[in-house]
């Protein structure tokens, strides 16, 4: 798993592609957290305007790592050798997913100047910060193995990025406030809890909050263990295809 991790990991630095993630990511997370999130006008001394973005922003970012994961090499082809190498199936899986959310979390904490310009221009609640990053390195990992589940059914990238953005927006939709409202017109409170608990991002909120609950860290572990041995099915299944 470690030579399967370490050679996807490099890659990610072979080419510009590294870098073009990193500067789109850290504008437009800076856009979210200073001007249209106003954390200046705010006159608090939290990070809640990037953490309340970086659901979204994910959206965007994370398919756009995770359908190469599996959909190029089925379509090229070299899935057939990967397969026959003297390595476990999970081994590959684990070490390609391990890779991109290594590359994920190189992203968010190339984030922490924002940390410490909040420290410098006020007292932040430091625990609350490291809970928000905590619930960001989590969520990051749980869109990855979704959308490398979705990279592992089809040949072609495209289609793997609109898939994952598709099904984790879904996914993201049924834990926002003006969704629940909406279903709260016509569903009983049940249903109402029932949706959210299902969300990525009701246990984001919650552990952004400062609240470290166990039942929120099991959700995006527990999803992330789930999606990953989908994973390796699927690879197993179709390998030959």
């Amino acid at each position: 798993m470690s030579i399967v991790f370490r050679r996807e990991f490099r890659a990610y630095f072979a080419t510009p592609l590294a870098a073009v993630f990193l500067v789109i990511f850290l504008f437009l997370a800076g856009l979210f957290t200073f001007n249209i999130g106003g954390l200046y006008e705010r006159d608090q001394a939290d990070l809640r305007p990037f953490f309340q973005y970086v659901p979204w922003l994910f959206l965007l970012i994370l398919p756009a790592i995770s359908m190469r994961l599996w959909a190029e090499e089925r379509r090229t082809g070299t899935i057939e050798l990967l397969v026959t190498l003297p390595f476990a199936l999970s081994d590959l899986v684990l070490g390609k997913f391990l890779a991109a959310w290594a590359f994920s979390i190189v992203a968010v904490l190339l984030t922490v100047p924002f940390w410490i310009t909040l420290s410098w221009l006020g007292d932040p609640d430091h625990g609350a910060l490291v809970s928000g990053y905590l619930a960001t390195v989590l969520l990051a990992g749980f869109m990855l193995s979704v959308g490398a589940l979705i990279s592992a059914w089809t040949k072609n990238q495209v289609i793997a990025f609109v898939l994952s953005v598709a099904v984790l927006f879904i996914t993201l939709l049924l834990g926002y406030p003006a969704t629940l409202d909406v279903a709260r017109t016509f569903a009983s409170k049940g249903v109402i809890e029932a949706l959210a608990s299902t969300s990525a991002l009701t246990h984001f909120d919650a552990l952004m909050r400062g609240v470290v609950d166990l039942r929120d860290v099991l959700y995006f572990v527990g999803g992330m263990i789930v999606f990953l041995w989908l994973n390796t099915a699927v690879i197993d299944w179709k390998k030959s295809d």
